[in-house]
């Protein structure tokens, strides 16, 4: 029942400086966000990496009103990258982009959005890795997918994320499956009204099932996003059954969740891929993973009343 509160407060720019302002925030974001400039991920990457994860580098901030913070939104993955290519970690650390951040809701923002974001599939694709297209409300999905088309005429590697909750879902999955292009399966993080998706868990993790067994039987590399053990278990089955190995799937968890099982599972031999979000602009990711999870929010509420 909070959770779609929470969704909700994150498009409030009251509740934004409330939380933003609370003693105990920083405890809790620290938890899920490790930093705020790529000098600061930067021993993170390398840490993780050396303990045989790859990682999936978002930088945070979708709202977006000027055409210049998009470019400067450009500009901040192409630094990541750059590092990357010193360090020469490209093939383990890819990109996931929301392409709001990159202007997508501007007056033109379809163009806007392609002019930014084909610089940085381009320059990922040069240090050998590739960018992922977060999903965002259901509004956006079509534009998304559009873009990753256009994308995948010359970068075929570029991934898309699809979420279970949405009714459309099934057949977006059965499309991309038949296509040969990487799709990361999640719930979904976003409040969707009755009209478009699924309210409850069980039918959200129905769906979620149905959509993982579309995706392991296609010609596509599936990427597992979540921390549900269940899910994780299913997928693994799912996988076996349609002969796939352990290097023709993935797994991914956020950073700052589970990671004793990530490091586990990539102990097993499973691709296991940990995202990981940098940046100033914290709030609207930070509220979608308290909403996710009640454990999430129990944990801030305790680090606001000690610190208090």
């Amino acid at each position: 029942m909070l959770g779609p509160v929470i969704l909700a407060a994150s498009r409030s720019d009251r509740m934004r400086r409330l939380v933003t302002a609370a003693p105990g925030t920083k405890q809790v974001v620290d938890r899920f966000i490790p930093g705020e400039t790529v000098d600061d991920v930067l021993p993170i990457i390398r840490s993780l990496t050396d303990q045989g994860l790859e990682l999936t580098m978002d930088v945070v901030g979708e709202d977006i009103t000027t055409p210049e913070q998009a470019e400067a939104a450009r500009d901040a993955y192409l630094e990541l990258i750059a590092h990357l290519k010193e360090l020469e970690l490209g093939p383990k650390v890819e990109m996931s982009v929301k392409l709001s951040m990159f202007g997508q809701d501007l007056e033109n923002g379809v163009e806007i959005s392609r002019a930014n974001v084909r610089p940085v599939v381009e320059a990922a694709s040069e240090i050998g890795t590739t960018v992922t297209l977060d999903a965002e409300d259901h509004t956006t999905i079509d534009k998304m997918l559009a873009t990753h088309a256009w994308l995948r005429e010359d970068f075929p590697q570029t991934g898309c994320v699809l979420q279970a909750m949405l009714f459309r879902t099934e057949e977006d999955a059965r499309r991309l499956a038949g296509n040969g292009s990487r799709v990361r399966i999640v719930k979904g993080a976003y409040k969707e009204p009755a009209e478009v998706a699924h309210q409850s868990k069980a039918e959200i993790d129905k769906a979620y099932v149905r959509i993982l067994k579309i995706l392991m039987n296609g010609n596509g590399y599936p990427m597992i996003g979540s921390h549900d053990p269940r899910m994780i278990s299913i997928g693994q089955e799912l996988a076996r059954r349609a002969g796939r190995k352990m290097e023709e799937y993935e797994i991914q968890m956020l950073f700052g969740i589970r990671g004793d099982e990530s490091l586990r599972l990539a102990a097993e031999g499973h691709r296991m891929r940990v995202y990981t979000a940098y940046g100033t602009d914290w709030y609207g990711y930070f509220m979608r993973r308290l909403a996710e999870k009640p454990s999430n929010l129990r944990f801030f509420l305790r680090s606001m009343v000690s610190k208090g």
